[in-house]
């Protein structure tokens, strides 16, 4: 499949589905199994700090292994990676589900961050490669939709299926999941050729990874993916203090994931028909998140709640798929799972680093400070992406992309 097609051609749904798939697992692998835990933490014999660590073992092999794969996926192929990656999660899901004891739990937790570390960026860049210039609006806002989806509602499909047969249910749902979109990737996911890259030293680096064109996507990631995590975790948090019952506050996080899923497919149809660009739409959309985040912290009332929740759904559907076109648009393709992988640590840095924050200022002052100094800290990134992005390529592929 030639990568300078025209800029009208077909969207390639039938290659890039499969990788949606793949960025729903690795989002509900994540979130659905840590909430599930949580609650298990006594019939499997975890004290609250071993509690904690195997959690942090998902990212911590997710911060550390993520740009290693997307590099990785340069030098030997992104279909390799994009399947071995997946094929690794199902295989360590189904050994979770057998072996239970903490050690075990722990190990498999580690192997699926490890294995989300290859399939995950790998991904990313089979969806700028396959859809290309033309396409990648689309494409990342359906494979944004699928993986905010995952990382929304994955606490509440991990809470079913712990109803339904306790943690080896949901290491069975996980492990079958993979092993799906493993077969699928396989077979529907095109062999794109490895492409010849120049040596780079140090300097080279450096300057790729501070130059604006992936510095700022990157920090929008980041930002809304803070606020994601902070959304997931503490808004229902709120909703019971506010005296709402369980449905009725875990209902906060279902809007949050609604509203985030469908509107990235239609933002990236805009973004590719020339109408929003990343460096309007993705300040418009962070500063929706920030004003979702300040609403309930201002005024918390159950109908502000599922106004917050709304408004930050909306606020990440509009930055994230735009974000990611325009690093597929400024990255040369035989960089491109370098700087996939790069972005997603970005994003994981947010994913860990919002909730970190948002709690530890609650101790220090209280909730509504620290859910101010989020949307303080959103804002921020919003006004510095509006001014020092630079506007990408066009979206028809006619001028070569440049950058990280």
């Amino acid at each position: 499949m030639s990568e300078s097609s025209p800029a009208r051609r077909p969207l390639p749904v039938r290659a890039i589905a499969p990788l949606y798939l793949a960025g729903f697992t690795t989002a509900f692998g994540a979130h659905g199994l840590a909430a599930a835990l949580g609650t298990q933490t006594d019939d499997v014999g975890l004290t609250l700090l071993t509690f904690g660590a195997v959690l942090a073992l998902y990212d911590v092999a997710e911060v550390i292994l993520k740009p290693v794969f997307g590099a990785l996926s340069d030098r030997i192929g992104i279909k390799p990676v994009v399947v071995g990656g997946l094929l690794a999660f199902a295989i360590v899901s189904l050994l979770g589900a057998v072996f239970t004891a903490p050690a075990m739990l722990a190990l498999a937790r580690l192997g699926q961050g490890a294995a989300a570390s290859a399939f995950s960026p790998a991904s990313s860049a089979a969806v700028a490669r396959v859809a290309g210039p033309a396409a990648a609006g689309r494409s990342f806002g359906r494979y944004g939709a699928w993986k905010s989806l995952g990382y929304a509602i994955g606490p509440l499909l991990g809470a079913g299926l712990l109803v339904l047969g306790g943690l080896q249910a949901l290491f069975v749902a996980l492990a079958v999941l993979a092993a799906g979109a493993t077969v699928w990737a396989a077979v529907a996911v095109p062999n794109l050729p490895v492409l010849p890259r120049q040596r780079s030293t140090v300097a080279d680096l450096v300057r790729e990874l501070t130059d604006p064109s992936f510095l700022v996507p990157t920090a929008v990631l980041a930002a809304s993916t803070a606020a994601l995590g902070v959304a997931v975790g503490f808004l229902p948090l709120l909703g019971t203090t506010l005296g709402l019952g369980t449905a009725a506050s875990m209902g906060v996080v279902t809007v949050l994931a609604l509203s985030s899923t469908v509107v990235q497919p239609m933002v990236g149809r805009l973004r590719d028909a020339g109408r929003v660009d990343t460096r309007r739409g993705a300040p418009a959309g962070l500063v929706a998140v920030a004003v979702g985040v300040l609403l309930v912290a201002v005024a918390p009332h159950p109908v502000t709640l599922y106004a917050s929740a709304l408004l930050i759904g909306l606020g990440i559907g509009v930055a994230t798929p735009l974000a990611f076109a325009h690093l597929a648009a400024t990255t040369p393709p035989q960089r491109m799972g370098r700087t996939m992988g790069t972005a997603e640590l970005g994003r994981e840095i947010g994913d860990a680093g919002g909730p970190l924050l948002v709690g530890a200022v609650a101790v220090a002052a209280s909730l509504p400070v620290a859910l101010g100094v989020l949307a303080a800290v959103t804002a921020g990134t919003a006004a510095v992406s509006g001014t020092a992005l630079r506007p990408a390529p066009a979206a028809d592929g006619a001028s070569p992309p440049t950058g990280f």
